[in-house]
């Protein structure tokens, strides 16, 4: 390269990369799987003071957790300084989306952990590898008047979080496909079917114990429901792209029909992301019969598709503006 031109990265419309694309995957499917859990936890526990949780609810207790702690350590790398990431903890513009954004997973990182801690004290205070958490544990069991209260603050600010991935994309005007009130709807409910399809797969993979067939099968009715309403966002945006026209129609065109990406919306997102659970919904796990293979085939293509889902809306959005 001659140095004369400078670097040709500045012509390389793919600013956001895969890191990006991971993040808002992880960041979904960490608030889908917490709003699961206190759904089964709600639905299966209410007035219970034991400590041995259904599978669902533990499942999710440590994948949420888990999921936004990977998530926002990638995104931190992924920063042409990443140890610069602090001053987005003390610098702080109310009308920025990214701004916003930080504050939810500030305020939503801390109490999804510490309802990891409460689901799983039972193990924690079995294991002394573990002990010196027993006091942080009594200490918020002091609360516990507030528990309810927590718990429902969790699962407001795990909508914020959900949301929060597309309005993160759809504040960008240049890109047709992500300046959208859509974005952020599509991407909450596809996180809340990423939340069900984990919080099943661990759940049968490691809490076999307290594993309870009807939480299942409410969850694998709520994600019917779920991909079925997905189906009408996404033909809602490309819609809504093509009547706005100008740029907004031919990037729809181009996303729809245009090499790579196209192949992955129509068979990844669309055909193993949604036209597959659907499928295995109505033929191997209809009648709700609980046959653990084919909940765990149907859980697995049901996160396939929504990272499929991520990336292509990523990389799509960046490469199809219509100019």
């Amino acid at each position: 390269m001659n140095p004369i031109w400078g670097s040709m990265e500045q012509y390389n419309p793919i600013v956001w990369p895969w890191p990006i694309a991971v993040y808002l995957f992880l960041a979904g499917l960490s608030a889908g799987s917490i709003m699961v859990a206190l759904l089964v936890k709600w639905n299966r526990h209410e007035g219970e003071h034991n400590t041995i949780w259904d599978a669902m609810v533990k499942a999710g207790a440590i994948l949420a957790p888990v999921t936004i702690i990977v998530g926002l350590l990638l995104l931190i790398f992924d920063l042409k300084k990443p140890f610069d990431f602090y001053w987005l903890l003390i610098s702080y513009n109310f009308t920025s989306v990214m701004t916003l954004g930080v504050l939810a997973l500030f305020v939503y990182t801390p109490i999804v952990l510490i309802f990891m801690l409460l689901i799983f004290e039972d193990t924690i205070r079995k294991v002394k590898l573990f002990s010196m958490l027993i006091p942080v544990i009594e200490f918020i069991k002091g609360f516990h008047s507030y528990a309810k209260i927590i718990e429902y603050s969790l699962f407001g600010i795990a909508i914020v979080v959900g949301a929060y991935t597309g309005f993160l994309l759809s504040a960008i005007q240049a890109n047709p496909m992500w300046n959208t009130p859509v974005l952020p709807l599509l991407f909450l409910t596809s996180g809340v079917s990423a939340g069900i399809a984990a919080n099943i797969l661990v759940g049968l993979m490691f809490f076999k114990s307290s594993i309870n067939k009807e939480s299942i099968k409410y969850l694998l009715v709520m994600d019917l429901r779920v991909i079925m309403t997905e189906l009408p966002l996404i033909l809602v945006l490309f819609v809504g792209m093509m009547y706005t026209g100008g740029d907004s129609l031919v990037a729809a065109k181009q996303a729809l029909s245009t090499g790579y990406w196209a192949k992955v919306f129509w068979f990844g997102v669309i055909g193993v992301g949604l036209v597959l659970p659907l499928i295995i919904a109505f033929t191997a796990l209809r009648n709700h019969a609980y046959k653990v293979g084919y909940i765990m085939i149907n859980s697995f293509v049901v996160l396939c598709g929504v990272m499929m889902l991520r990336f292509y809306i990523v990389y799509a959005g960046q490469l199809f503006t219509g100019v």
